[in-house]
């Protein structure tokens, strides 16, 4: 997972707010929906990978993928979470 370290370096890119680590309970709901193929991304694209963790916004609008330890934090890969809800 993430260090401590970098997980309180980390920011939205898009806003510079902090992110926090998705609870599993969450993550387990991301990777439901891609092997459903119905989650997509800020950018339209349909999610094909699981991933392994996430860092969510602290307006709890969006979450930044993890996977293989790497956080994805490239706006149009951020996950849209209103379509968890």
């Amino acid at each position: 997972m993430v260090h401590e370290e970098l997980l309180k370096i980390l920011v939205c890119p898009e806003d510079k707010t902090p992110v926090t680590l998705a609870d599993d309970a969450l993550v387990a709901k991301a990777n439901s929906a891609i092997e459903a193929h119905t989650l997509k991304n800020r950018g339209g694209a349909t999610v094909e990978t699981k991933i392994d963790g996430g860092l969510v916004r602290v307006d709890k609008a969006y979450m930044y993928a993890i996977r293989d330890d790497i956080p994805i934090m490239l706006i149009d890969e951020a996950i849209p979470l209103d379509q968890l809800a």
